[in-house]
């Protein structure tokens, strides 16, 4: 199997080690006086987004961000919960830099890019420090020190974490970063704006078209490059642990301009969600995966089971991952989690009202923690009512806004009674396909965090996506770039009167006169639903050969009815939220059918890609190493016509074989 001549990874020569550190010392520098004059354009201001534009106006170029909230500092990154991976070995128990390298590959079932896998773990230990020295106030051990907790797929403690809440403490981080910038004139602000098209000129990105989401006006904004920050694809199940706000729409107009989408298949489901409770939901609340570090999770051994859980007695529960997999437990990774938590459900033995759910359990960590706190106080005979209220409060001090959050949502106390939980859609390893200097296969435009394929091969393991998103902002795009704009210092900024700025705002005015002209019967809303029972049915936690066939009719027939019977409310030049999602559920139509394709492509397990043909007699996932060791970049040629392109994987520090957390 041959990379495509079309795909080049430019990944540098030499030994893994020092492929990163002489890469840097040697890719081409911009000097200040240049860098003043050499205009950029990051499109999301999460993580990855905040921190890149951020550290680029610093190093002295000109910056301009985008977001589509009403302040960067609601990006969707604020809602991540558990924690960031570094490898530190604060701990001392065995973690190293190539550790958490070979637990991310493992991790990703051997679907990722050794080269950039290597180098996330490399520079990870120096995402903490800049974090703390932003201010970011990571929980810490009684000497002071900086705490950790486990996180699923290791058997080390290497998570970083500030209580339930690290995602929102790292954006202000981050925030505060950007923020000195667009005071100091670096950085131009664009607030409540969405980007609907690139521009191309000459073969490479020039800059792009955005809406103003209050006044709907369709503006032109020059750049010498264009970082897309702008997250992940995963509200296509319409369902989702993501923000409601969340969306495709920059990615996928860049891969509808010639950047190949690499992957779209891979979507992670994540174990610890809150279930469904009807139809009236619009979105799902994740319980962090840091939760599995002291909860036990379990269900009934009989099936259809009804007793309320404090009244099952211990011998009658079914520890069932820590049954299955003794090495890892409960903290196996989370695509492994998650199926069997399906698994156990679809046999009968769900718990609950809609018996879609199986228990997370704190009892023995409460007692534990008390115990130990009984031990701390010199208490020789604590009682049992002493220990669960000391332990309650060790709880409180770790996990207790999410607690909180799960007792506000369903009703009942989760220091009482044990959690319910089924896995939901929560993060997208497929994305826009980057190389090693994470730049599309349009030159000028760049791909970063959740919004590129890069680091996380077919599953990602928890906490690694604050470390991919900030890695890439602080520490990898302000070298990589210079690669680029060092041969860019002659191009003078481009009038945005040109062609092809006129011909792209076209494109886009056109397209939303069509939208709010079909005046139809169906709202965005209503088409989204539809599509995100398709896609959780026939391409989620398990897919089949004849499912993906028929989703991919199904979508196209609804994509058909999309553009003939939509319902639009309200006018394009004023503040129209429906006229947004309309523009948003018609890129995911698309997408819906790509991610199928690749699913149906893929004939086997791996990751998140649960094919049910390709199991073993466990139920596990079952790669097909000679066939599919690559990574599928999809090339857009037309309405649903793409075209394949494959990169080879080549693991040459690591060997292969089949995961086993056992």
């Amino acid at each position: 199997m041959a990379t495509s001549p079309k795909l080049d990874a430019r990944i540098p020569d030499g030994p893994l080690e020092s492929k990163w550190t002489k890469y840097r010392s040697t890719v081409p520098l911009v000097n200040p006086a240049n860098k003043r004059n050499l205009e950029i354009i990051v499109v999301g201001t999460g993580l990855a987004g905040a921190s890149a534009a951020s550290t680029l106006a610093e190093m002295g170029y000109k910056v301009k961000a985008f977001c589509f909230q009403d302040s960067a500092r609601r990006a969707h990154s604020i809602a991540a919960q558990g924690g960031i991976n570094a490898a530190k070995n604060y701990q001392n128990d065995g973690d190293s830099v190539y550790r958490l390298f070979y637990d991310t590959i493992k991790g990703g079932d051997y679907r990722a890019r050794e080269a950039n896998v290597y180098r996330l773990a490399e520079v990870s230990g120096n995402i903490i420090d800049q974090c703390v020295a932003a201010g970011v106030p990571f929980a810490r051990e009684y000497g002071g020190l900086l705490s950790n907790r486990s996180f699923g797929g290791t058997q080390v403690q290497r998570t970083f974490y500030a209580a339930g809440q690290t995602g929102q403490q790292l954006l202000l981080g981050a925030y505060s970063g950007l923020q000195r910038q667009v005071g100091a004139g670096n950085v131009d602000m664009y607030t409540r704006h969405e980007m609907l098209d690139v521009v191309i000129i000459d073969g490479k990105c020039r800059g792009i078209i955005a809406r103003n989401l209050i006044t709907g006006e369709v503006e032109r904004h020059f750049g010498h490059a264009v970082l897309l920050c702008s997250g992940g694809y995963g509200n296509v199940f319409y369902l989702s642990t993501n923000a409601m706000g969340s969306n495709v729409t920059a990615a996928w107009k860049a891969h509808r301009k010639g950047a190949f989408f690499g992957n779209p298949c891979y979507t992670q489901i994540h174990p610890t969600c809150i279930p469904v409770s009807g139809d009236h939901q619009s979105k799902l609340t994740l319980m962090s995966e840091s939760l599995r570090n002291d909860g036990r999770i379990w269900v009934p051994k009989k099936q259809n089971d009804t007793r309320p859980a404090n009244q099952i007695p211990e011998d009658e529960r079914d520890y069932y991952l820590e049954r299955r997999y003794p090495a890892f437990g409960n903290l196996v990774p989370r695509d492994i989690a998650s199926r069997a938590a399906k698994e156990r459900c679809d046999a009968g033995f769900g718990v609950g009202s809609s018996k879609m759910a199986v228990y997370l359990d704190y009892a023995s960590a409460i007692t534990r923690y008390g115990t130990a706190e009984a031990h701390k106080n010199n208490m020789h005979h604590p009682s049992a009512d002493q220990i669960i209220e000391m332990g309650k409060a060790v709880v409180k001090e770790k996990y207790g806004n999410l607690f909180d959050m799960y007792k506000q949502i369903t009703g009942e106390d989760p220091y009482e009674v044990p959690m319910r939980i089924y896995p939901a859609v929560h993060y997208t390893m497929g994305g826009l396909w980057v190389d090693y200097n994470l730049m599309t296969t349009v030159p000028g435009l760049y791909a970063l965090g959740e919004a590129n394929f890069s680091d996380h091969g077919a599953n990602r393991l928890g906490a690694s996506a604050l470390m991919q998103g900030l890695a890439d902002g602080y520490f990898v795009i302000p070298y990589t770039i210079g690669a680029y704009l060092a041969s860019e210092i002659r191009t003078k900024a481009i009038p945005t009167d040109h062609p092809a700025f006129v011909a792209a705002e076209k494109e886009v005015t056109d397209r939303i006169q069509k939208l709010v002209s079909i005046r139809g019967t169906k709202s965005p809303e209503a088409f989204h639903k539809e599509l995100g029972k398709i896609m959780w049915e026939k391409c989620g936690m398990a897919r089949n050969d004849q499912g993906l066939k028929e989703a991919i009719k199904e979508i196209q027939a609804l994509r058909k009815e999309f553009w003939t019977n939509v319902k639009v409310m309200g006018d394009i030049e004023e503040f129209n939220p429906e006229l947004d999602k309309a523009n948003r559920v018609a890129d995911f139509l698309e997408l819906g059918e790509l991610m199928c394709l690749d699913a149906l492509n893929r004939n086997e397990s791996c990751g998140g890609h649960f094919r049910e043909e390709y199991q073993t007699e466990e139920g596990e996932a079952k790669r097909d190493d000679d066939n599919y060791m690559y990574v599928a970049a999809w090339e857009y040629k037309g309405d649903s016509d793409w075209e394949l392109h494959k990169e080879e994987l080549v693991y040459e520090n690591i060997k292969i074989a089949q995961r086993s957390y056992k």
